[in-house]
């Protein structure tokens, strides 16, 4: 589920761990509404950038249509998330909700610099901490 980052409230945290689990810094596969909110969306991979509960995640998705010099984006370049090595882009405006359970699988483990890179772009954007 979509929520508003401007009042999520979000502690950035970075710890991966290849444990089945989405953890922060990680890039895992989850069912994403369209910006439309008609109740269709699909499947895409999103980097989780902290906890929400128990049993919650925040994300923010990624897109593999170029974004360059948009402000509401941070590059992040090719990664074995996408299997045609296509660069991405994190979309800082969209931030999900996402239920352990509507994890679908995880794609790969952020590195720390780029990572570093996105939490610093949503802290400046939205005041969030790390």
């Amino acid at each position: 589920m979509e929520v508003d980052p401007r009042v999520a409230g979000v502690t950035l945290a970075y710890a991966p761990r290849t444990d089945g689990a989405p953890d922060a810094g990680e890039i895992v596969w989850a069912w994403v509404p369209y910006e439309e909110k008609d109740g269709r969306g699909k499947d895409r991979p999103v980097l989780v950038v902290g906890r929400n509960g128990v049993d919650r995640v925040y994300a923010v998705k990624l897109t593999s249509k170029e974004k360059h010099d948009d402000r509401e984006y941070v590059a992040l370049g090719s990664g074995p998330w996408d299997s045609r090595g296509r660069p991405s882009w994190v979309d800082l405006d969209q931030l999900y909700s996402v239920h352990v359970d509507g994890m679908r699988r995880e794609a790969a483990t952020l590195d720390l610099d780029r990572f570093t890179r996105v939490a610093g772009a949503l802290q400046q954007r939205f005041g969030w901490r790390a």
